[in-house]
């Protein structure tokens, strides 16, 4: 009682989706320099990543 569902077009699927499947392919490339392999999560995750780009 009270949920609320979410409409999700299928272009949006197809969108996340992609960025999903083009994000495991660039961690395939350039992997982490965290050895564990653990990353943080958030907007803030690939902060110290665009820093490098200068």
């Amino acid at each position: 009682m009270g949920q609320i569902v979410q409409f999700v077009s299928k272009s949006e699927r197809e969108r996340l989706r992609l960025i999903a499947e083009a994000r495991a392919i660039y961690d395939s490339i350039f992997p982490s320099d965290d050895p564990a392999g653990e990353r943080s999560s958030g907007p803030d995750a690939r902060q110290s990543d665009r820093s490098n780009l200068a």
